[in-house]
């Protein structure tokens, strides 16, 4: 029961924390923003993106601690998970180690890194940057045994609310220094004491709470061969996101400098949130995916369930995508500003192809589940290299936009592929689904026709007036999506089983 509970609860704090992130994002962000100005947020970005290089040393171990974690503790052995936490916490305590070594590297040669774009005073300052990030990330590490710890026990409720805490505090810590006027060197100096912080609440919670015990006699080195092993593709996955997501950062730092830096990362935070949205859906249906797997006649299951997870993330997903189309421009320079205005073609460029790619997340966990995922790794990782080769050329002559094209590229060639792979290998019939979506997507008829009429008569309305606009044409959206796209499973989900539960609670009240 009390597992149950932690699920629940952890589940239901997870959503509130993601939407306390948002929300305290769009509030925060644009006084960071215009208290850093834009070049120093481009610094910011740039050399976050470097450090964030450096965050793949984990290897993807922190995966592999759950599994064998779990593998032991259903044995009760006690003995064997004392040696595995030493084993990790020896294994992340030297990887920050090198990670520092690796940092202090970069930061000395930090002009032949960033070229000559930036100018002496910003290359300083990356220098200070670069060295409290990375001494950031190091101190990350270690903690990283005690908060996987913490979920191969389940413990959610702890887990969330500590998240929950250290986004809502970490504003309130960083504005002060930056009206203090400390700019980006304070910002990272107030994150890292908080993360400090948050390690040591960890700690002092696995080592009293859970009675988290460690030794380092008896290390099992045909175990660490093993969970290598089980690490390697998911340590691919790591670098395939690095590049995709973290590279033109870098490229734009090197050939165009630190504003169009800030542009790029300005709207690749709305494709961010776009993700984000598609992967809490996905994300709780994988313990149906992995039993659909384990039975017969799967193929049939895993496409019925491919097709119906995919109609629920296409509404969600079509919704963002059409609002940010229509509203997202005076959304920007309301937010932002109006130096950002570049900002809005860069999240569009993204969001787009990657809202065909977000409404097939699902078969992310079909091919891991049926452990169909290392030819795809690789694939991605040769799609990444070409995004680099697309991409260089793309930002020195379009800047933050040409770096969007030449991502967007690479994600569609890659979803292409995974479509066909989906098809011959794991047995998901694409082509129904392709089928489902389109007839599905008869609904948008009437929120693209009415979109399109915003936007026609946009000059009409100042920024604000426009924005004003979001929740009618949500409600537009709703209403022909439920007369001519939802289906019985769709209506319950989105409108039957709110409206029954309020019909019921009304009921009860005027009965008595």
């Amino acid at each position: 029961m009390e597992k149950i509970n932690q699920l629940k609860a952890g589940a239901i704090l997870s959503y509130i924390s993601m939407g306390l992130g948002y929300i305290i994002s769009i509030v925060y962000t644009p006084i960071m923003l215009r208290l850093l100005g834009q070049s120093e947020y481009g610094l910011y970005n740039l050399v976050a993106s470097i450090v964030a290089y450096l965050g793949v040393l984990n290897f993807g171990f922190g995966s592999a601690y759950m599994r064998y974690y779990s593998r032991y503790k259903i044995k009760s052995d006690k003995e064997k998970i004392a040696t595995l936490n030493g084993m990790f916490l020896i294994i992340f305590t030297i990887i920050g180690v090198v990670a520092v070594v690796a940092g202090i590297i970069l930061a000395m040669n930090i002009e032949i890194i960033f070229g000559a774009q930036l100018t002496v005073s910003e290359l300083v300052k990356a220098k200070v940057l670069m060295m409290i990030m990375v001494v950031n990330l190091a101190i990350s590490f270690p903690t990283i045994v005690f908060t996987s710890h913490i979920t191969a026990n389940e413990k959610f409720i702890f887990q969330k609310i500590v998240n929950m805490i250290s986004v809502v505090i970490n504003p309130f810590i960083v504005l002060p220094v930056l009206f203090l006027g400390y700019g980006s060197i304070g910002l990272v100096v107030a994150s890292t004491i908080l993360n400090i912080v948050i390690g040591i609440i960890n700690v002092c919670y696995c080592i009293k709470k859970l009675q988290m015990r460690f030794s380092i006699r008896n290390m099992d080195f045909t175990l660490m061969k093993e969970m290598t092993v089980f690490s390697s593709f998911i340590f691919i996955y790591m670098i395939i996101d690095q590049i995709n997501w973290n590279i033109d950062k870098f490229i734009l730092g090197r050939f165009k400098g630190t504003e169009e830096v800030a542009i790029y990362s300005v709207g690749a935070q709305f494709n961010s949130y776009l993700i984000s949205i598609a992967a809490v859906v996905s994300g709780v249906f994988i313990p149906r995916v992995n039993k659909i797997v384990s039975e017969e006649l799967k193929s049939k299951k895993l496409t019925d369930l491919f097709i119906r997870i995919g109609k629920i993330q296409f509404v969600l997903v079509a919704l963002v995508v059409m609002g940010f189309t229509i509203f997202g421009e005076s959304f920007i320079n309301i937010w932002a500003g109006e130096t950002y205005s570049k900002s809005y073609a860069v999240a569009m460029i993204l969001m787009i192809p990657m809202g065909l790619v977000l409404i097939q997340n699902i078969g992310i966990e079909i091919r891991k589940a049926q452990d169909l995922h290392q030819t795809p790794a690789k694939f991605m990782l040769c799609i990444a290299i070409i995004n680099i080769i697309i991409t260089i050329p793309m930002a020195k002559e379009y800047g933050a936009i040409g770096s969007a094209i030449g991502t967007s590229i690479a994600v569609v060639i890659n979803q292409i592929f995974i479509n066909f792979y989906y098809f011959l290998v794991c047995g998901l019939d694409i082509k129904l689904f392709l089928k489902q979506i389109l007839i599905f997507s008869k609904g948008l008829i009437i929120p693209i026709i009415v979109g399109c009429l915003m936007i026609s008569n946009k000059g009409k309305f100042n920024d604000i007036t426009f924005l004003s606009m979001v929740i009618p044409y949500i409600i537009i959206y709703f209403i022909s999506l439920y007369y001519f796209s939802f289906e019985k499973y769709e209506k319950d989900l989105f409108i039957g089983q709110p409206y029954n539960k309020i019909s019921n609670i009304v009921n009860r009240y005027v009965k008595k």
